[in-house]
């Protein structure tokens, strides 16, 4: 007999990001200041820095508006997983993962952005004088949840098709 427990089980994993995401985040803020960076290793920084726009600092250099749209979208794309959740059974462990984790990250860093007005970013790594865009946990959580998701795709393609 299947278990048709629905994905929201899941939700624990997004607890997990979002309250990792805005511990690391509050540890940041009270031990640094704006850009102060401590080297960790060769290629790695412990830096504080804060981001107005989205992934790379997309549309930060805009006059304010876009803290409520990346606020709303957040919430969408939460609303429309968790759904998504709902529709899954709990035998769909890639894809439940996938959709926690990225809950939680948009979660966290709409919560930072609501808050602050901006996301703080805090992970720098670094070769020579090449720096890749600081970044967070939430950041973290939303990658590893979009990776589960191709990965589910790759290993479950009979499920696309119809």
């Amino acid at each position: 007999m299947e278990n048709k427990t629905s994905g929201l089980s899941f939700l624990w994993l997004s607890a997990v990001a979002f309250i990792l995401d805005l511990l690391t985040k509050y540890i940041v803020t009270q031990n640094f200041e704006l850009y102060e960076s401590v080297n960790i290793l060769p290629i790695f920084n412990l830096t504080y820095a804060r981001n107005t726009g989205a992934a790379f600092s997309f549309l930060a250099n805009h006059d304010g508006w876009q803290k409520y749209f990346f606020i709303v979208l957040a919430m969408v794309i939460s609303a429309v997983l968790v759904y998504f959740l709902k529709k899954n059974s709990t035998s769909q462990k890639l894809q439940n993962s996938a959709y926690a984790l990225i809950i939680g990250g948009a979660l966290a860093n709409m919560v930072d952005r609501a808050y602050n007005g901006f996301v703080v970013d805090f992970l720098d790594f670094y070769w020579q004088n090449w720096h890749y865009p600081t970044f967070n946990v939430a950041d973290i959580a939303i990658c590893i949840g979009a990776g589960l998701l191709a990965l589910d795709a790759f290993k479950n393609p009979e499920k696309k098709k119809e």
